[in-house]
Parts: structure tokens; sequence; C-alpha cells
């Protein structure tokens, strides 16, 4: 007879209460988003849809899509910046070469977003590392505004994801045979050809996981956007802290909050449609 093993309990009853914790929240975040606005007041009146028809303002709508845009930057560049340090770690045959390239990936998740995110802000200020070093060499004449810009924010984003990206795409090419590409270069292939039409193909399927996670992960990401874009870049995050903390109409913070993680839930769905597709064309 197997028996059971008795630490399992341990692990099971505190993810039940975080689940539990996470349901109570999100339905204390749906009932606000469906209650009247008191101004001046912490109270909520009755039941209203009226926060719902407030999203189509065109500030609201400029955030989703600034929001969408701003996600789907920092998962391509990620992507761009990622793959090639993931190749390399999985490829090199150099010990300290290796451990290098793992520091660098990983370092990153080991400071806080906040952390990191003030570094570039001393990193792309217009008195900052990079417009000195810019300066210095005089390759421009005048500081370039990096900061309260899209372009400011999606190099911090990139930052931020790329440590997981690096992880997710190492673990796909981990598992390409290297034979593969040596076949393909017995029979003439240059090694960028080989990178594209055996490499890339067979790693489909993690680089559709690393840009839907690089994608959710900046969708819902605040700290960065509201540092870095100093309130000039408008995303869902922002807005609902505008609403929430500044205007304290948690209403309709709330109302926002819902449709931001409906809009996320269907962008996902699509990825996730996309994704069959290329994972069919990888396994050819």
């Amino acid at each position: 007879m197997t028996r059971k093993p008795t630490f399992l309990p341990w692990f099971i009853i505190p993810a039940t209460f975080t689940a539990l914790g996470l349901v109570v929240a999100m339905f204390a975040v749906m009932q606000f988003s469906v209650r009247a606005y008191i101004p001046g007041s912490l109270d909520v009146g009755g039941f209203t849809l009226a926060n719902f028809n407030g999203l189509f303002k065109k500030i609201y709508a400029d955030a989703f899509i600034n929001t969408v845009l701003l996600s789907a930057k920092t998962a391509i560049f990620g992507l761009l910046m990622s793959y090639p340090l993931a190749y390399a770690l999985v490829r090199t045959r150099t010990t300290w070469i290796k451990s290098t390239l793992l520091i660098i990936a990983i370092t990153p998740l080991f400071l806080g977003e906040v952390v990191r995110t003030y570094s570039w802000i001393i990193v792309l200020g217009n008195s900052g590392f990079l417009n000195s070093v810019l300066l210095a060499i005089g390759i421009i004449h005048k500081p370039i505004q990096f900061m309260f810009t899209q372009t400011g924010v999606v190099v911090a984003l990139v930052h931020v994801t790329m440590p997981i990206m690096v992880m997710m795409l190492a673990t796909a090419l981990s598992h390409i045979n290297p034979d593969y590409e040596k076949a393909a270069t017995s029979l003439g292939a240059g090694p960028i050809r080989t990178l594209l039409t055996v490499t890339i193909p067979l790693s489909l399927p993690g680089i559709v996981s690393s840009l839907t996670t690089a994608f959710a992960w900046t969708f819902s990401a605040f700290a960065t956007p509201q540092l870095i874009g100093g309130g000039r870049v408008s995303t869902v995050a922002t807005m609902v802290y505008q609403l929430g903390f500044s205007s304290m109409n948690f209403p309709f913070a709330a109302a926002l909050s819902i449709a931001g993680l409906l809009l996320t839930i269907l962008l996902l769905m699509v990825l996730k449609r996309m994704s069959r597709f290329l994972h069919a064309i990888g396994e050819h």
C-alpha cells in the first residue's frame, strides 16, 4: 500500500490560502468597479455601469493603446537582446565564459524593480552617464531627451524583462540537438543560414513563451513607466494609480483595472492561437 507523503499538505495549504486571498481581492475590485463615485469621500454609492462607459474617453483609450504598444516594443526588443545572450550561454563550452554570461543574465533579478529603475534614471538623464559619454566623444552636441519619453521607458523595461527571457530562451535552445546544426553546416549552409533555417525554427516554442511572458509582465508594469515616464507616458497602470491615489476615484480605477485585465486575457488568447501555429512550424 502506497503511503501518501506527509509533507504534501504543508505545500498545498499555503497555496490554497494565497489563491483564496487573490480571489477575494479580485471580487473586491470587481465590486468597486460597479459602484458610484462620491466626490470628496472614500465611501462609494450604489451600483452603476457608468464607470465602464467612461473608459471610451480619448484619454483612457490612448492609455490602452500606449500600453499595448509599449508591451509589444518591450517584448520584441527584449527578444532581440536576449536571444544572442541565451544562445551564447547554451553553446559556449568554456566554463568561465558560461559562468560570466549566467551572472550577467540573472544578476538583475537580485535587484528590486524600483532600484533598477532609479539606476536607469541616473543613466538616461540629460546629465546622466549615457549623454555624458556621447557628449564627451563628440557624437552629439546637446543632450538627447531619454527621460519622460516612451523610448526611455522601453529601454528600462527591456532590462527588467531580459533575465526571464534569457532563461526561457536558454531552456528552449538547450533542447536543440547540436547535431542538427552540424548537419546543416555539412550540407553547405553558412552560420547565418543555419541560424535562420534550423536554430530559430526549432526554438520557436521558447520564443513564443518569452514574448508572451514579457508582454504580460510589461502590460501591468507600474514603477518603471511612472518613474521613467514621469507622468508623460500614460499606461493603464499609471492611470489606475492617478485615479485611485490622486483623485481618490477608486470605482473608476477599479473599472479601469478590470478592463486592463480583460484586455490582457484577450491578447494572451490571441498569442496562444498564434503560438499553436508557430509550434507546428517549429516541429517541422
